[in-house]
């Protein structure tokens, strides 16, 4: 079938939806519109558009009428079956996960005033209990509040038991006492309940919503915030919880591990937050604050044994690299991430969001450009966290491995190596999660693992992307209802990308394999807009190239995978509406091949009938790129570093009760 312009579709589309008679009726009044003069057929100066003007000519006589006008109307439909039902399919509802240190997370809680029912006050301090608190919202009024109440009840004894206290806060001044101690009795509730009329806790805690949980533990660290669970929404209701944010987060802080899911929308009714008071430079200390946004944001690499080239878990680690911490903070080079930020008082558009919250930012930078640098007391200190050297997210249920080490040379540099492993399966796997590990994770700057296409997955339009690894992040959870389709028979191909160090030694990476327990409702794919024509000039220091990728329709975008090499400069990914309109998706103003970072929407969205995606790329081929190879050489595509690439990897989930057809670039 030819293609048709997308004017013209722009006219003809919305015919498809309706009735046969609608649509005439629909087609009829845009003739009449159209012909102007009313002479009962339109010419092409009253639709001075060649291309939908010729396509609506069934007969080129050079005119259109009201006939023909009509016979469009199936062709625009035959044009919807092939292209992809023009009716919506609805995206997943419920919580997901926002970003960790946007949210907060891991920041000091102050020593709040709590105010019972009765009028009795104590610090938030003495009523933690010796492993900790959850402070959770609840409202006489909201309706998600209300239906999530006899389950906050029932988590009391469970957290008891844990050596955690569970303090219930009303923010709502206008919420009536007397109905909250009613209710909280008839639930058998005997933790502390209180009425934040003040906003003491609200400030405090900087909540968002009135069904918001907060975890924190016996040092009042901020650990989880965000729903309960998944059972409840605005728009809907489910008989249990398939999701258990909250207990899970429990049960990590109890092991002495990070919390995997550390923050994540909440439903319920929103609430109006007051400001947060400054602190004052001088009570700034490392055992206070500093330590705590250290520990959340960077001993993750920077732990002994762990994959940063120092460890920062003292404070004379700290000192002895302050000058350099200041350096790569105020550049932006850590933590690593690259997004342009979000617009000020606005949530990161992120879910994996890793950079430094503007207050955690100016926080760090205070301390660290103070005179002495004040330990503050150890008793302030956070706990520390386990690091756990293997499986971040658990034992796989499947775990595929080199055949054979690969040597790593000592010194100077080295090709991508490409490494293939079976995977054996007799039958289809359905994967929820993912997680790449090198054996010799010093020498590894990152691992592409993708599908070695064949009969069984030939449909991904050419780019397999599986998962991958860089520093710090290993694993990929697929949100709940979601998985990737591995075919039986299918080969993994791991692209390795190994820097010597100074020592000669060898790596054996692994892939962990996590299987869905129930079928999944969404198979998430990966599609990229690719250009192997890429030709960027010698000299050059700011090339563009781009390419594009239509998108089908009904499928929900989850998070874009930007991939150029060493003369790398900038990417952007842009959304193109069929009427030729668009808007920015993703900017990355300062490309880093360092870094191959994933970007993952914390809020996905539908794409519609002839959606594009248009991926920008910038290239600096001259002298001043320190870390371009030759700039005397015109640059071609190619797999190895010396080589470019333009990749812009677009992760998308398909509802399996509806196929529809793959992206093709």
């Amino acid at each position: 079938m030819r293609a048709i312009p997308l004017s013209a579709l722009v006219l003809l589309l919305p015919l498809t939806a309706l009735r046969a008679d609608q649509a005439h009726d629909t087609a009829e009044q845009k003739f009449k519109e159209l012909d102007k003069n009313g002479d009962g057929v339109v010419t092409p100066d009253e639709l001075p558009a060649p291309r939908i003007f010729k396509f609506l000519d069934r007969n080129g006589d050079g005119k259109i009428t009201l006939e023909e006008a009509f016979a469009a109307i199936p062709r625009a439909e035959e044009l919807r079956r092939v292209q992809g039902s023009s009716v919506a399919v609805p995206a997943p509802t419920g919580p997901h996960a926002v970003s960790a240190s946007q949210a907060g997370i891991g920041r000091r809680i102050d020593d709040l005033t709590l105010t019972d029912l009765d009028g009795k006050t104590r610090p938030l301090s003495q009523a933690v209990g010796k492993n900790g608190a959850v402070i959770a919202f609840t409202s006489t009024t909201c309706p998600v509040s209300k239906r999530y109440a006899p389950g906050l009840a029932r988590l009391e004894g469970s957290l008891r038991e844990k050596g955690i206290a569970l303090v219930l806060v009303d923010p709502f001044a206008t919420d009536k006492p007397e109905e909250l101690r009613a209710n909280m009795k008839s639930l058998g509730v005997s933790s502390l309940v209180m009425h934040d009329r003040e906003g003491v806790v609200l400030r405090g805690l900087q909540g968002s919503s009135s069904a918001e949980v907060f975890l924190i533990d016996a040092t009042r660290t901020l650990l989880y915030r965000g729903a309960l669970d998944d059972q409840y929404g605005l728009n809907y209701s489910q008989d249990a919880p398939k999701l258990t944010y909250l207990l899970d987060a429990v049960a990590e802080m109890v092991a002495g591990r990070k919390v995997t899911i550390a923050a994540t929308s909440a439903p319920g009714c929103d609430l109006e937050t007051p400001a947060l008071t400054a602190k004052a430079a001088t009570s700034i200390t490392y055992h206070g604050e500093v330590e705590r946004i250290l520990q959340q944001n960077c001993a993750e690499c920077h732990h002994a044994g762990g994959i940063g080239p120092f460890s920062l878990e003292t404070l004379g680690d700290v000192k002895d690299r302050a000058k350099t911490i200041k350096r790569v903070v105020e550049q932006g080079i850590m933590p690593p991430w690259f997004a342009v930020p979000a617009e000020a008082d606005k949530p990161s558009p992120w879910a994996n969001d890793r950079s430094l919250s503007p207050d955690s930012k100016k926080t760090l930078l205070t301390w660290l450009d103070s005179k002495d640098r004040p330990e503050g007391r150890p008793a302030d200190a956070p706990k520390p966290v386990k690091w756990i050297p293997d499986w971040s997210i658990g034992q796989p249920d499947a775990v595929l491995t080199f055949a054979k080490p690969v040597d790593v040379k000592a010194e100077g540099t080295m090709p991508y190596v490409n490494v293939q492993v079976p995977t054996t399966f007799a039958e289809d796997r359905w994967i929820t999660a993912v997680e790449v590990l090198p054996s010799a994770r010093e020498v590894v700057h990152h691992v592409v693992v993708s599908t070695v296409k064949n009969k069984a997955n030939s449909g991904e339009g050419g780019f397999t992307y599986f998962a991958l690894y860089v520093p710090g992040t290993s694993a990929e959870r697929f949100p709940a209802g979601m998985a990737k389709k591995l075919p039986a028979g299918t080969t993994l191909n791991f692209q390795m990308h190994y820097t010597p160090n100074g020592k000669a030694t060898q790596d054996t990476t692994r892939i962990g394999l996590y299987f869905a327990k129930e079928p999944p409702k969404w198979e998430v794919r990966t599609a990229a807009a690719m250009n192997m024509r890429i030709a960027i000039p010698a000299g050059d220091a700011n090339h563009q190239e781009t390419a594009e990728l239509v998108v089908p329709p009904n499928v929900l975008v989850l998070g874009f995978f930007p991939h150029m090499h060493v003369r790398g400069k900038a990417f952007r990914y842009d959304l193109v509406q069929m009427d030729g309109t668009s808007r920015p998706l993703l900017e990355v103003p300062r490309y880093d091949f360092n870094w191959q970072l994933t970007y993952e929407l914390a809020t996905p969205f539908m794409s519609g009938l002839g959606t594009r995606i248009k991926a920008t790329a910038w290239y600096d081929n001259s002298a001043a790129n320190k870390a371009n190879p030759d700039p005397l050489k015109n640059v071609r595509w190619g797999q190895q570093t010396n080589e470019e690439m333009l990749v812009g990897s677009v992760k998308y989930a398909v509802p399996i009760q509806a196929p529809v057809e793959t992206a093709q670039r």
